[in-house]
Formats: structure tokens, C-alpha cells, sequence
């Protein structure tokens, strides 16, 4: 059997991390009552507005799954629809006061959750890892 190439190595560290994370994630999620996909809108809304096109396109949704996302997150209490400062016929999704609680919350228990697989690095190490997946995600 032949030894596996550079790339081949790079593809299933990346696919082991993303499982990893991806499972971490979706454990976070459905303890909190939320799907994958909301649990992203949240972290999203932390510290902005976004009309829901905009949100849709940023998730790389159709804008009508996302209009049926935010209509259950808001029955949940979660997110609101206001409208858009600049434009009064656009409208705007945003975290409400429980929707800012629960995010607060699940980005302490991502910390959490997270964390320990990188403190497994030196701290220079995790620096460098954080700028390379910056720049390969840009």
C-alpha cells in the first residue's frame, strides 16, 4: 500500500476537524432546542442586523427556507423582524433579549466544548492555526 500524499493527509485532517466540530456543534444545538442552522443565525445576529435576504444569502440559503427559519426562531422568542433603518420597506432580523441569552450561553459552552482540542497546541501553534483558517476561509 502506498503512503498517502500531502493532499490526501491535509483532506481527512480537515474532514476529521470538521466532524469533530461539526458533532460538537450539533450536540450545542439540540440541547438548546435549536437546529445546526439556527444555532449559525444566532451567532450571526450577535452583532448585527441582516435583512433576510442578505442572512439567506450569507448561509447560502433560499431566501424562503430562511423566511420559515426566522418565522420559528421568533415563535421561540428568539429573533425579531423590524424594520430596516434606511430602507422602511426592507426588514431586518435581529436578536431578542432571549435570543441574545441563549447566544450568549451557547458561545460559552462552544468555548467550552472547543477549546480543550486546540489547548492540546502550543500557543504560538493555535495563533498560527486561527490565521491559516482565517485566510483559507476568506
Amino acid at each position: 500500500m502506498s503512503r498517502p500524499s500531502e493532499d490526501d493527509r491535509l483532506v481527512d485532517a480537515l474532514g476529521h476537524a470538521a466532524f469533530l466540530t461539526m458533532g460538537s456543534l450539533t450536540d450545542l444545538a439540540a440541547d438548546a432546542g435549536l437546529s445546526l442552522t439556527q444555532l449559525r443565525v444566532l451567532a450571526i445576529l450577535r452583532d448585527r442586523r441582516l435583512r433576510i435576504g442578505d442572512l439567506a444569502a450569507y448561509l447560502g440559503l433560499e431566501r424562503s427556507t430562511m423566511t420559515g427559519l426566522v418565522a420559528r426562531a421568533s415563535a421561540k422568542g428568539l429573533l425579531a423582524r423590524v424594520a430596516n433603518e434606511q430602507d422602511a420597506r426592507a426588514v431586518d432580523v435581529v436578536l431578542t433579549d432571549e435570543g441574545r441569552a441563549v447566544a450568549t450561553r451557547l458561545e460559552a459552552a462552544m468555548r467550552a466544548a472547543m477549546l480543550p482540542h486546540a489547548e492540546r497546541l502550543p500557543q504560538a501553534d493555535r495563533r498560527r492555526l486561527r490565521e491559516l483558517l482565517e485566510r483559507m476561509l476568506r
